[in-house]
């Protein structure tokens, strides 16, 4: 069963559970906007589903309400920030705002954010750059609970570890490519699992590291006390990209790590290490335009295969589905409705 809600009526909904929780207004609707975004382009993984787990990081001191993003060290084109686990939809634009600032002075920017709490759907800081013409390169860790299995291994040792690229194309919507290094995100699993279904052969393995097609090994201690893992995608070529993620998103930034068993707690600590390019300052824009924009065209010709109607290009699966989903209301499942209503009432918000 699935409950239909419009994104407005959403919006408004989580805002008033996150101001109950000790957000100032204006955070609450930037962070409320943030998840339905996710839930708009189609992404329920990191929308308004990860509200009941964000309400227990706040009651158990893991999320700070109302933090800022903290200047560690300023060179320039290169930043070291921190975001002191505040709200991470927050914590990344003020981050963002500061790197493109500095990539439209100076030509580029590098930046490392540590420590800040949930950062959601990465595409959506590739699109603030995008948005401002600049080409960005994403690198994030998650320090939460290991999910992920190393390839060759047989459990968790790292978090879904995401990598995202933003593209600006002249005349046209970006390439916005953000995926995790994980097979499927582990609130797809999430998600799965409280629809009461099984998911695809291929994505999980359980406590014993056999293959499994049950999203709970992931989501809930099994009877033994331990849980199942996510496979990376790609076999060793994605298993290596998600080291990457981990060695630049948390040893670069000082984020931080994986390397023990897992951390108490509800939170989830993502740290990023960002670069951001300027097409003008580097004096290619004119040749960068003519070339996108024929590889583009160049792709999209290719006859469709079986089972797809035309070729496309990352981010425009999520801004069709965006369309459809502002104009229809968002599908929730009543058992993640069910978390949303507790952990209103956890803190005395009525929705």
């Amino acid at each position: 069963m699935q409950k239909v809600i419009l994104a407005h009526v959403l919006r408004a909904q989580c805002a008033s559970i996150l101001i109950t929780a000790g957000s100032s207004a204006e955070e609450a609707e930037k962070v409320a906007a943030n998840l339905v975004m996710a839930n708009l382009s189609g992404h329920d993984s990191h929308g308004v589903g990860m509200l009941p787990r964000y309400v227990d990081a706040v009651l158990e001191g893991g999320l700070s309400p109302n933090a800022s993003v903290q200047t560690v060290l300023d060179a320039g084109s290169l930043l070291s920030l921190n975001g002191q686990r505040g709200y991470g939809q927050v914590i990344g634009e003020q981050a963002m705002a500061m790197g493109i600032a500095r990539a439209k002075l100076h030509g580029s920017c590098i930046m490392a954010l540590a420590e800040s709490h949930h950062l959601g759907r990465i595409g959506h800081f590739a699109e603030m750059a995008v948005d401002q013409g600049l080409v960005s390169l994403h690198f994030v860790n998650v320090k939460s609970r290991a999910v992920v299995a190393p390839w060759g291994g047989t459990d968790g040792r790292f978090g879904t570890n995401p990598c995202c690229i933003g593209i600006p194309l002249k005349d046209q919507p970006p390439f916005i490519l953000d995926f995790a290094t994980s097979r499927v995100a582990q609130g797809k699993m999430r998600v799965a699992y409280n629809q009461g279904k099984k998911v695809a052969p291929g994505l999980l393995m359980d406590e014993h590291g056999q293959p499994t097609t049950d999203p709970g090994v992931v989501v809930v201690p099994q009877p033994n006390g331990f849980f199942g893992a996510l496979m990376s995608f790609g076999e060793h070529k994605g298993y290596g990209m998600a080291v990457a993620c981990e060695l630049l998103g948390g040893a670069l930034t000082g984020g931080g790590t994986w390397h023990s068993p897992s951390v108490e707690g509800r939170a989830i600590i993502n740290s990023m290490l960002t670069i951001l390019i300027d097409p003008v300052r580097m004096g290619t824009q004119a040749a960068f335009d003519t070339e996108a924009r024929a590889f583009v065209d160049w792709l999209r010709q290719s006859p469709p295969a079986d089972g797809f109607d035309r070729v496309q290009i990352a981010g425009e699966p999520e801004r069709a589905i965006r369309l459809q989903r502002e104009q229809d209301g968002i599908e929730v499942d009543l058992q993640t409705w069910q978390e949303i209503v507790l952990a209103a009432n956890k803190v005395g918000a009525s929705i």
